[in-house]
């Protein structure tokens, strides 16, 4: 986020575990969403707190939200990619 002069408004430590619910919460008022893992990008347009697919996409193999998270004004980035960031967040 440094790289592309992001302040974060909001973190969550690591310790406080983020599930399936934190994640449909998420997807609330997101028009967009945007799953990276490693060089793999899958992409949905309008979600909703019950696309399954979309809340799967979401979370790694322990059920937890996947890192980092990053709501970009109606997108929502959920893993890392680096082209990714440099194209929704600019930079």
């Amino acid at each position: 986020m440094d790289a592309h002069g992001l302040e974060a408004r909001e973190r969550t430590p690591a310790s406080r575990k983020l599930g399936r619910e934190d994640a449909a919460e998420l997807l609330d008022g997101a028009d967009r969403l945007v799953v990276a893992k490693g060089r793999r990008i899958r992409e949905f347009e309008a979600p909703s707190s019950r696309d399954e697919d979309a809340l799967t996409a979401m979370l790694g193999p322990t059920g937890n939200l996947r890192a980092p998270t990053v709501r970009a004004g109606k997108t929502l980035l959920v893993g890392f990619n680096e082209d990714c960031y440099s194209e929704i967040l600019g930079g």
